[in-house]
């Protein structure tokens, strides 16, 4: 368990090989205020950077996973600059695309646990995860263009999940849908009852402690990789990746305990 400092909106607990990280700003919602990106960012780089971490679990307290940027420091933020007087750039922070691309490019997977309502750039954080589980009447909108700007960075994460149709529209409307209907979709992977979310996501995690973190790695960036290869090209780089994949230690073991009928050295504790 990380130490929480007295006034920090970002938590980081780490437990039997899992990293759950949890937004805890509810008086603004979520919002990614300065600080919020600046912790989560934080929080995100020591979960990744931690051996010991199988899989990362982001979640939120209160009724709103993330309601998108804070606008009230977007706008303090807009009168300083016309004042010529704006606030420095946070030291080394990444900002939301790259803190976006952090999870998108994880190599452990994470899934998002989502308790409540999401709001434009929630969406971003939402869709860059693996795994999106969510109580199925949370409500989500693209409502961007509804105060008069664009889901831009949200939208390289966002756009993929969706048909190119029911993507636009919503982009283009700012209508709200539910997690039953954001299922149907494929949009996000699972959307069930309040009282069986931690239950699903429990039924994940359990599942991602049985596989070799190297295949997982590995596994993700092919998912990612192959829908933009030519047939030609995905089979010349999948063959050369399944050849290297087999050659590894931990594909020895992996096999060598099926034959031996015992679990491979990497499977983590269960429960």
């Amino acid at each position: 368990m990380t130490d929480a400092a007295p006034d920090e909106v970002v938590h980081l607990d780490i437990s039997g090989g899992i990293a759950t990280i949890t937004l805890d700003s509810p008086r603004n919602r979520n919002a990614l205020s300065r600080q919020l990106t600046g912790e989560l960012e934080a929080h995100l780089e020591a979960a990744l950077g931690d051996d010991a971490v199988r899989a990362v679990v982001l979640t939120h307290s209160g009724t709103v996973f993330c309601a998108g940027a804070d606008l009230k420091e977007s706008r303090d933020a807009n009168v300083a600059t016309a004042r010529g007087d704006a606030p420095a750039p946070r030291r080394g922070g990444r900002g939301l695309p790259g803190m976006i691309d952090m999870i998108w490019q994880s190599p452990k997977p994470v899934v998002a646990r989502v308790n409540g309502a999401v709001r434009a750039g929630g969406l971003g954080l939402m869709s860059a995860c693996d795994f999106v589980i969510m109580k199925e009447d949370a409500t989500m909108a693209f409502s961007e263009v509804r105060i008069g700007v664009v889901p831009a960075v949200i939208s390289v994460v966002c756009l993929p999940r969706f048909s190119t149709l029911k993507g636009a529209e919503l982009m283009l409307t700012g209508d709200t849908f539910t997690a039953a209907e954001a299922a149907e979709w494929g949009f996000i992977n699972r959307a069930v009852p309040a009282d069986q979310l931690d239950a699903a996501v429990d039924g994940i995690i359990d599942s991602l402690k049985k596989c070799s973190p190297n295949a997982l790695a590995e596994t993700k960036k092919m998912a990612r990789l192959v829908p933009t290869l030519s047939s030609g090209d995905a089979f010349k780089a999948m063959g050369e990746l399944s050849a290297r994949m087999f050659a590894t230690p931990e594909a020895r073991e992996g096999m060598t305990a099926f034959a031996e009928k015992r679990d491979p050295s990497w499977v983590a504790e269960q429960g």
